[in-house]
């Protein structure tokens, strides 16, 4: 089985870390999920929420429509 890798970003004002971390944890229970600190992307973390994963970043309007969008990137 591959490894999936997903961050997230601890200053994005759309998603709260704690309910975010344990929806990916509960979808991808094998990934390596971590916290990054700012990239550097004001504009989009200023009006979505997003995650990093295997290298992909992935916008949503919520913190829900993001970790769904997301999980289409997840390795088998």
């Amino acid at each position: 089985m591959a490894t999936n890798d997903i961050k997230v970003c601890e200053k994005c004002k759309h998603m709260k870390m704690k309910t975010a971390l344990a929806k990916l944890e509960k979808l991808a229970p094998q990934a390596e999920i971590s916290q990054v600190t700012c990239k550097s992307y004001c504009g989009p973390c200023a009006r979505y929420a997003f995650v990093f994963i295997n290298g992909r970043y992935v916008k949503g309007a919520t913190e829900d429509e993001a970790i769904e969008k997301a999980l289409t990137y997840l390795k088998s």
